[in-house]
């Protein structure tokens, strides 16, 4: 998969998400608009049926007064006293009600509201509407200009200063009390300090909903994102892995067959100096090969966890002496040089004889491929808690930090810019890792480019301890 593709890929899904996220936004919001848009009816219609419930009782003692005067009037006719013009029945039958209507109408607005039944009346309608319990109501006297009642209370003189009152004052939760065409007496006002909160909590479980699906396919968008780049990195390597393989097998085959052909050859079959010569060179590439391989299956080995180690006591004094010896063939003739400088005393350490030499060697071939024309290699040993410290230093080509947090990937091999005489597999430094760790030791890498390498591998005395 080309980098393009890859690239659009992530353009269409970020498209994608972007767009969700948008959608959500905006049913949120109206989802919002809409709620609140409720919670106002909700409290404007708890506020006009206690206001209409207040009216109704008032109509109704308007009502037992009236009926309670005709009552009066039929004892007046049993006794003949309703005759004549000024007599009850020269009287309207509205007249008596009209009558009581102007006698209320007189009345201070305290006077005519039912505090107790008006408290109840609210507190039912806000529950049955599920309205906020912490909703705050007051009743404003318009003649007077001031509050009477807070949440049932009848307030003091001073307590009915409106400045007192500012968040009932600003509330647009408001009915009329007891109005008429010629004045309307008060206000029953409603104010939710909450309404906000109440509004999202109505909500939250949607958006909560919300942003979990939406972090679910931010995840996997994400998780996608990571295996293709990775199966991409991946895939590079292998195919980088399958080139430098290519080439590591086809130099030793090429060479062999050179050989055979000159050791059938009438010249030189008759001259034994030179079959042993061609035979000597077939010999060193075949094993040559046979390393090549060895690595490959040893990586397959670590693979499936068929690793089992020898344990046995291995002094790394020892161990580093030849591995310096074997490396110092290729380096001496590159005008090179190797140094050791053996501290550790004790430095005998339990481990796999094999797999610690290989792992040495490992790191000093990998300090020379990596060095320029005379390669310049330190190894040194000291004791540290516990166990034995191991450091191979070079004075090559470093590495950038990118390159330090790959190096131990397999198959990953650096970088070497215009340099392509730097051969191998991406297996060694992945070897030495694994190796270090079945060995429950450390590994670590300092490096700067152009300043050269450090690795710093620690095996502890016994097994099970760090």
């Amino acid at each position: 998969m080309s980098k393009k593709t890859i690239y659009l890929i992530i353009g269409l899904i970020i498209t994608a998400i972007g767009g969700v996220l948008l959608l959500q936004l905006d049913m949120i919001q109206t989802a919002m608009k809409v709620n609140e848009q409720r919670y106002d009816e909700a409290v404007q219609d708890a506020l006009k049926a206690a206001s209409e419930e207040q009216y109704e009782k008032e109509a109704a003692l308007i009502d037992a007064q009236v009926n309670s005067g005709f009552k009066d009037l039929r004892r007046g006719l049993n006794t003949g006293l309703a005759g004549g013009p000024g007599g009850l029945l020269g009287r309207s039958s509205v007249a008596p009600r009209l009558e009581a209507l102007a006698q209320y109408a007189n009345y201070d607005l305290i006077d005519r509201i039912d505090r107790d039944l008006l408290d109840k009346k609210l507190k039912t309608e806000f529950a049955n509407a599920n309205l906020d319990e912490k909703l705050e109501y007051g009743v404003f006297d318009n003649r007077r200009k001031e509050f009477i009642i807070r949440n049932g209370r009848r307030l003091s003189e001073i307590g009915t200063d409106t400045s007192r009152h500012t968040d009932l004052m600003r509330s647009v939760y408001r009915v009329s009390l007891f109005d008429d065409d010629a004045e309307v007496r008060g206000y029953l006002i409603a104010y939710s300090p909450r309404k906000e909160e109440v509004i999202f909590n109505s909500i939250w479980y949607n958006l909560g909903a919300s942003l979990l699906f939406v972090s679910i396919i931010l995840g996997c968008f994400i998780y996608t994102i990571y295996v293709i780049l990775f199966q991409k990195k991946l895939s590079e390597m292998k195919t980088d892995f399958i080139n430098n393989m290519t080439h590591e097998f086809k130099t030793p085959i090429a060479t062999i067959s050179l050989a055979t052909d000159s050791i059938v050859s009438p010249r030189v079959s008759g001259d034994p100096e030179k079959v042993k010569r061609f035979a000597s060179i077939i010999k060193q590439e075949n094993k040559r090969m046979n390393d090549q391989v060895e690595k490959v299956l040893q990586m397959a080995k670590l693979d499936k966890s068929k690793l089992n180690l020898n344990l046995s006591p291995v002094d790394l004094n020892d161990v580093i002496t030849d591995a310096a010896v074997y490396i110092s063939l290729q380096v001496e003739p590159r005008d090179g040089t190797i140094e050791t400088d053996l501290q550790a005393e004790p430095a005998i350490v339990e481990g796999d004889m094999t797999h610690i030499s290989s792992l040495i060697n490992n790191l000093l071939d990998n300090a020379n491929k990596y060095s320029p024309d005379a390669p310049k290699i330190l190894v040194s040993t000291r004791n540290v808690s516990k166990g034995v410290e191991v450091t191979v230093k070079d004075h090559g080509l470093g590495m950038s930090r990118e390159a330090r947090k790959n190096i131990f990937d397999r198959f990953y091999r650096v970088h070497t810019g215009d340099r392509h005489d730097v051969k191998g597999f991406g297996l060694g430094l992945s070897y030495v890792k694994t190796i270090t760790e079945v060995h429950n030791g450390t590994i670590n890498v300092k490096s700067e480019l152009g300043k050269g390498s450090s690795f710093i591998v620690t095996f502890p005395y016994r097994q099970g301890t760090k």
